[in-house]
């Protein structure tokens, strides 16, 4: 398979280089800001504040999918898609007040309060998704905490023998809580800041911004991958699309992956009216994320069902490499499994490997090693 290999920024001397070509200066992107050669740049550890983020984000939409692209090809294999597979193993009931989700107490709406399923649906389940393609199985409960809970059983299950990455999203964690969740095998851990700290207070009261950090500090210490991004929709501007990426990029660590979310309105939520986010926004989202994460998974997540293929291929190519495939997701539609795999096959692309990423990662921090020490990098 031919593979398109962009080496390093080399753009302060005024083009951008492959292994095959010098582009003029008249057809390097224009984002003045990116046009540096610095070894954070080059590794993928550079962090950019908030206004360059904003220059980045506000730049023409072509020139940034293009540099966005390109960000993504130096740092990861552009052909993969990760699919996973997210079942919601307790739904309902919960005493937050997110007021883009169905599944609050505060809310009438058509989701009931369940129990948390027993072990066997959820194995059958995540089997299911595994004969389907997926390597990331997720489970979700509407909780608020996991304070007086029990579900190290579940991740037990699936993460024995089963070979696929496993990931959970159970509300709020305690440092001894995320311990635990670690030792019965938790691969990753989903805990979204939603949007930029400005904006949260509006879209959530019963949790605060800083103790959401608070859980994804825990998580990271424990050893858990973490997995963060945020829904676009919820009466945000570009400034708050900005601050959410700001926030995110400038963590102690880049998250593992980034789920950027499309409102789906819920009738009975206090969001049932928002208006659908158009695809400019989502385009230039996955963008600006992609450049400010450059080893991060970008998971094209909720709301993915209303944008057409082509719509969809463009999210790609700007560096979303993830999606949730199968039946539904927690309380919203989503596309089956071989929709999406006809369509991945159309565009060129296949599904990435279980635990592909930590190994590329783990791969990317020996060569970074090496060099630092003065050793010869080879490429991972």
């Amino acid at each position: 398979m031919l593979r398109c290999t962009i080496p390093s920024r080399r753009w302060a001397a005024g083009s951008i280089r492959t292994h095959a070509t010098a582009l003029p200066t008249t057809h390097r992107a224009n984002i003045p800001l990116l046009h540096r050669d610095d070894q954070a740049a080059s590794s993928g550890l550079a962090r950019y504040t908030k206004s360059e983020i904003s220059e980045i984000y506000n730049s023409p939409l072509l020139d940034l999918v293009f540099t966005a692209a390109s960000v993504h090809r130096k740092h990861q294999d552009a052909t993969k898609i990760q699919l996973c597979t997210l079942l919601n193993i307790k739904s309902g009931g919960c005493t937050e007040d997110c007021s883009y989700c169905s599944q609050s107490s505060k809310y009438k709406t058509a989701t009931k309060a369940s129990k948390l399923l027993d072990l066997e649906p959820v194995l059958e389940a995540a089997r299911e998704a595994k004969r389907n393609g997926s390597t990331r199985f997720c489970m979700g409960a509407a909780w608020r905490d996991l304070q007086g809970r029990k579900n190290n059983q579940s991740v037990l299950g699936v993460s024995s023998g089963m070979g696929m990455e496993v990931c959970t999203t159970l509300g709020m964690l305690s440092p001894d809580q995320a311990r635990r969740l670690k030792e019965a095998g938790l691969t990753a851990y989903n805990h979204n800041l939603d949007t930029s700290r400005e904006f949260y207070p509006s879209v959530i009261t019963t949790r605060s911004y800083d103790e959401r950090l608070e859980t994804i500090a825990a998580v990271r210490d424990a050893g858990i991958n973490v997995c963060s991004g945020g829904i676009l929709g919820l009466g945000e501007t570009d400034e708050d699309r900005i601050g959410l990426i700001h926030e995110v990029s400038n963590m102690p660590e880049h998250p593992e992956s980034f789920p950027v979310n499309a409102l789906v309105p819920i009738e009975g939520t206090p969001l049932e009216k928002n208006e659908p986010v158009g695809h400019q926004t989502m385009l230039r989202t996955i963008a600006t994320a992609r450049i400010a994460l450059p080893k991060t998974i970008i998971r094209l997540a909720a709301g993915r069902h209303v944008y057409s293929e082509s719509e969809q291929a463009m999210c790609f190519l700007a560096g979303a490499n993830a999606v949730f495939t199968g039946e539904r997701m927690l309380t919203t539609p989503c596309s089956g499994w071989d929709e999406d795999k006809a369509m991945m096959g159309r565009w060129g692309l296949t599904g990435l490997a279980s635990f592909a990423q930590e190994e590329r990662l783990a791969a990317d921090e020996t060569v970074e090693s090496h060099s630092k020490h003065g050793g010869v990098g080879v490429e991972a």
